[in-house]
């Protein structure tokens, strides 16, 4: 299958990247250490912030490091899309046997999928070496998170591919990538976790699309989420992965019309 192929092509292609991964690694590492001791100082001061336990607020800090990549949290767009499309290559794209979003989905799944292996399971490990983490000893809590982290690296593409159509109206897009970077570190929960937001800040930020990212399987993979809830903070990332796809076929629709119309 086509997609299939793009998939696994992608995951090849970030694999020759072996001094970047590594290098990134050791960075992911380092800051999980410095979250993880300023997590230690907060819940010291107040033990059940958030209605977490210190091992499941230091457990939250470290699954953030092994998302950050994954996900691509704090990453505005799609450079390499985007660079194609301020360029005219993309009316190549556009013309080819094969759906846009898919293709570029297919290269972001497998990109996800090497990051998960290379700079995503390390990190963790090394956390739990050095902390009491509150890790799950289900494997079909295991199986969750990596079902909510897909489904939250699917919601991360569908933001990234409308930042990246943007520049099909916009002579720069960068300012847009940098406010929806900005938006997605913030409400994501990769600064706090958002269930310590104040008020009605924390109701609003976990029903914001970026909640998906990391908010919703760090609370699968610490137990935060169980029965029902789990189902729900599920069902709540399908349907913003479902949505934001859905727009995007729409943005990408007149974008095409755009470039025809110009192109004739």
């Amino acid at each position: 299958m086509l997609y299939a192929a793009v998939a696994a092509g992608s995951f090849r292609r970030y694999a020759t990247y072996r001094a970047a991964t590594a290098a990134g690694l050791v960075t992911n590492t380092v800051f999980g250490f410095i979250i993880a001791y300023t997590y230690l100082a907060l819940w010291d001061q107040r033990p059940h912030l958030g209605g977490y336990g210190p091992a499941q607020a230091l457990t939250f800090a470290w699954a953030g490091q092994a998302l950050l990549t994954v996900a691509l949290i704090a990453t505005g767009g799609l450079d390499e899309l985007q660079e194609r499309i301020r360029s005219g290559d993309v009316a190549v794209d556009l013309y080819r046997p094969a759906d846009l979003q898919l293709w570029w989905l297919a290269a972001d799944l497998g990109r996800a999928g090497f990051q998960l292996i290379g700079r995503g399971v390390v990190p963790v490990a090394v956390g739990a070496l050095a902390f009491p983490l509150a890790l799950p000893g289900s494997p079909l809590t295991w199986g969750l998170f990596v079902l909510s982290a897909l489904l939250g690296v699917v919601v991360s593409f569908a933001l990234r591919y409308l930042v990246a159509l943007s520049a099909f109206w916009l002579l720069d897009s960068s300012g847009v990538a940098m406010v929806s970077g900005l938006s997605c570190m913030f409400f994501s929960g990769m600064v706090l976790p958002l269930r310590v937001f104040p008020g009605h800040l924390a109701d609003l930020a976990q029903l914001l699309p970026w909640a998906a990212l990391l908010q919703v399987p760090a609370d699968i993979l610490i137990g935060a989420r169980t029965g029902g809830a789990l189902l729900r903070g599920l069902a709540f990332q399908a349907v913003w992965a479902v949505a934001l796809l859905a727009l995007g076929c729409l943005v990408q629709s007149a974008a095409t019309h755009k470039v025809v119309v110009q192109g004739g």
